[in-house]
């Protein structure tokens, strides 16, 4: 269980999101995306225990050691990638006192989450049309998005930025 937060903070902060096809003098990196679902499932599960906050915030950790890759290229890979990102994500998960496994509801509202802040990237940064991205992620809720915006930042901000949050949702946890 050699497993740090700093290492996973540092990758993915490192790894960009859309094979760093994005406009912008930074590459949006993992990290920022992580930051940005966390935000976003809270508010779409308003008091939601920090545990879980906790998972959508290490929702792509694996990508600390594999990297991102396009999910058409995941799909080309085949089975092989999804069981070594499922045996990575519980490792992880369990390093930080989540389960294994997470309950297929709070995976679910996760996965809803990273759809929004998909959508957001597409058209914030990715080059999108709202058409487009609302064909590929669905039309998400406006009020989701007030006042949060998709940020290119040098990655030893992001960085710094994973490390405390997920920091502050451990002290939560133990309160």
């Amino acid at each position: 269980m050699d497993i740090e937060i700093e290492d996973i903070a540092h990758g993915l902060a490192f790894v960009a999101r859309w094979n760093g096809q994005t406009r912008g003098d930074h590459a949006y990196s993992v990290a920022e995306h992580s930051l940005l679902v966390e935000v976003i499932f809270s508010r779409q599960n308003p008091g939601i225990a920090a545990r879980w906050r906790l998972a959508a915030l290490l929702h792509d950790a694996p990508e600390y050691v594999i990297g991102d890759m396009i999910s058409p290229v995941k799909a080309s890979v085949g089975p092989s990638y999804a069981e070594l990102d499922q045996r990575l994500t519980a490792a992880i998960h369990l390093r930080f006192g989540l389960p294994a496994v997470l309950p297929a509801m709070i995976k679910k509202a996760i996965k809803a989450a990273d759809n929004v802040s998909a959508w957001a990237e597409a058209v914030g940064i990715a080059g999108f049309s709202e058409v487009e991205a609302n064909r590929l992620f669905g039309k998400p809720d406006r009020l989701l998005l007030d006042s949060l915006s998709v940020q290119l930042r040098p990655a030893p901000l992001v960085r710094a930025d994973f490390t405390a949050r997920h920091h502050d949702l451990l002290v939560e946890m133990d309160a």
